[in-house]
């Protein structure tokens, strides 16, 4: 956006700041008349940029939470503008005719949008040829007169949350229906309106095509900033979302690593039971060892001396280079003789 000093300037080329006759004017627009010249008020530019400050912050802060902000303008030289910004940041808009309770009795309004879609989705798929020409052309001209009002609220699924009107005081049944059901109010206010039925006031002159203009492209402008902010923020929540899912990921592939690891071990350190000679005669189970040798050898005693056989924990060697102590054995000490 502009700097206020060139904002100034082009406010000030755009005829922003003139009023109406002074035998026209709302006292309570007191306090945005800067001065009055050959009996027509001039409007206050710096009152101007700041209720445009204050507007676009605001529009831009609904935009950014997702809400709508509808435009009602039916002025005959404000209608291509405001359907060109609606269109620019896919907002409704209202540039035919105010129906009453277009807002107050949205629910019967939404049905004949609906019976709008209808006739059209029948146009379009062929059901229509299978009818009299006379009752497509009847069908026909009925859905272009609904399109014409309802057109630019045929996305609009629920009330909007704000509105921004051009000249208060020609869309005043929208401006009342907006106050009834608590809907905030964004306008262009000139010398003979009042700036107090409005949320956000934007004292300006409401009939100069280029003052519309101007008003109306700064404050999109704002909108559009809001929807990007909001595109965004989606956007950081979606990589956020998706990173913590791979961390998720990894984290239960360590788990089961760690977890096949366990059960690895386990099944080793079951395997690593052998098969080993035991205490007493013949071999038996062993103590849980590693490999096949026994933990004890498997000669058993004999004759107060130890049998021959394996060691212990050896790999079959006998102790002393053979057999075990005693008479049977061969290779190894010979028995003591005792007198």
């Amino acid at each position: 956006m502009e700097d206020n000093k060139t904002l100034h300037q082009q406010l000030l080329e755009a005829g922003v700041h003139f009023g109406h006759l002074k035998k026209k004017w709302n006292p309570k627009m007191l306090p945005y008349i800067f001065a009055e010249k050959n009996g027509i008020h001039i409007i206050d530019l710096n009152k101007t940029i700041e209720g445009l400050d204050e507007a676009a912050a605001a529009l831009k802060s609904i935009a950014k939470s997702g809400k709508k902000i509808m435009f009602v303008a039916t002025k005959k030289q404000a209608k291509e503008i405001v359907v060109e910004a609606a269109q620019k940041s896919n907002m409704p808009f209202v540039t035919e005719r105010w129906l009453g309770g277009m807002l107050t009795n949205f629910s019967t309004i939404r049905k004949s949008v609906k019976k709008m879609l209808s006739i059209e989705k029948m146009l379009q798929d062929g059901t229509m040829d299978s009818v009299t020409k006379k009752e497509r052309l009847t069908l026909t001209r009925s859905k272009e007169k609904m399109e014409k009002v309802l057109g630019g609220i045929s996305q609009m699924g629920r009330v909007p949350a704000a509105l921004f009107i051009i000249d208060i005081s020609h869309e005043h049944i929208a401006l009342a229906e907006a106050k009834r059901l608590g809907i905030s109010t964004f306008a262009m206010v000139d010398t003979n309106s009042d700036p107090t039925k409005v949320d956000f006031a934007i004292p300006a002159n409401d009939d100069a095509t280029k003052s519309i203009a101007i008003v109306t492209q700064y404050l999109t402008a704002a909108i559009l900033e809001g929807l990007q902010e909001r595109a965004q923020v989606k956007e950081n929540e979606e990589e956020n979302t998706e990173d913590n899912t791979d961390n998720g990921s990894r984290g239960l592939e360590i788990n089961d690593e760690d977890e096949g690891g366990r059960r690895r071990r386990g099944r080793g350190a079951a395997a690593g039971a052998g098969t080993g000679g035991g205490r007493g005669p013949g071999g038996g189970t062993g103590r849980a060892g590693a490999g096949a040798a026994g933990s004890r050898p498997g000669g058993g005693r004999t004759d107060g001396n130890r049998g021959g056989g394996a060691p212990r924990g050896g790999s079959g060697a006998p102790r002393s280079g053979g057999a075990g102590r005693g008479p049977g054995g061969g290779g190894g000490r010979p028995p003591i003789k005792r007198d």
